[in-house]
């Protein structure tokens, strides 16, 4: 188990000998720093959990400046001392960032039980966090594949949408549907389509970019939207994908028709949001309806009509 790590601030090398020594008996590894700057430069380069630091100090940045530094930049907590309780007040170092403040004189177990009460605060904050992070991946990530879900899909379109509108980026979307996946988990059973569809995840996740994002749309269908990126090059990647999936799993016995119909297309800035998606849908359904296992790129030429070509 790591010790909590505790930095001590105070212009007396007496004070930051005597806690330091002290907490170093419970089980704490203790750093020290005679003033803010000094303290600062020790938080830039290791992580520590709690700071007691004193208020009045020598240089050019109190305690209470130091506070409001670390809260800004750094994750720690932070313990103030003082011995001047008619100058400062516990209200105002909990409205600079402080947990706690402590008033001189003190005894050492006081300070080591509202260190506790500090730590004991912190790790609780720190599980709720981690709590909270693991709920909102669940609420936007598929189980099965790992990739982000339908709901997380429409919101990321969005915003990818509000950019292209703003700033003139190009956009392209593709829809790509595993062929005859319902005869695959007639004849093989859900467990074995499972693994396919895990699998093709992971080799659609495997072509993309860092800047483009990938979704399982429903049942066998997923989706890659493709930020600043043209129909020419969209209709690149999704060949790339075309080809990976099928060589993969023409090696896989019992799987060697696994094979998906990609559709693609770019987005117009005269689209709405549903307009842009069945765009990519109808051009999935002619990838299909031109014999699987092919891309197809459908194009706005005007308001009215589409071109719609296999590749």
């Amino acid at each position: 188990m790591i010790s909590p790590s505790i930095l001590i601030v105070d212009d007396s090398a007496v004070i930051r000998m005597t806690i330091g020594e002290y907490l170093r008996i419970f089980g704490y590894a203790i750093d020290a720093a005679e003033n803010a700057e000094q303290a600062l430069s020790i938080l830039q380069s290791k992580k520590i959990d709690v700071v007691i630091t004193d208020i009045k100090m020598n240089g050019g940045m109190d305690g209470l400046e130091l506070t409001g530094q670390i809260k800004k930049s750094y994750d720690s907590d932070v313990i103030v001392i003082t011995g001047h309780s008619k100058d400062y007040s516990y209200e105002e170092a909990i409205d600079r960032g402080a947990d706690d403040i402590v008033f001189k004189p003190f005894n050492p177990e006081e300070l080591l039980l509202r260190l506790k009460r500090v730590l004991r605060k912190r790790n609780l904050t720190q599980e709720r966090d981690r709590v909270l992070m693991e709920l909102k991946t669940l609420a936007i990530t598929d189980s099965l594949t790992g990739l982000y879900n339908r709901r997380h899909f429409y919101h990321e379109l969005e915003i990818e949408i509000s950019r292209v509108i703003r700033h003139g980026h190009r956009l392209s979307l593709l829809l790509i549907d595993i062929d005859d996946f319902k005869k695959y988990n007639d004849r093989h059973g859900h467990i074995d389509g499972d693994k396919v569809l895990r699998k093709t995840a992971d080799l659609i996740a495997s072509c993309m970019r860092k800047m483009d994002s990938a979704y399982r749309y429903g049942g066998e269908e997923f989706t890659v939207i493709l930020p600043e990126t043209d129909c020419s090059s969209a209709v690149k990647l999704a060949q790339r994908i075309r080809r990976i999936i099928a060589t993969h799993f023409l090696a896989v016995p019992d799987r060697r028709k696994i094979t998906v119909s990609i559709g693609v297309t770019e987005f117009n800035p005269q689209d709405s949001l549903s307009e842009f998606v069945h765009r990519a849908d109808k051009a999935m359904y002619e990838a299909k309806g031109s014999g699987r296992n092919q891309i197809a790129c459908s194009l706005r030429d005007s308001d009215s009509q589409s071109s719609i070509s296999a590749v």
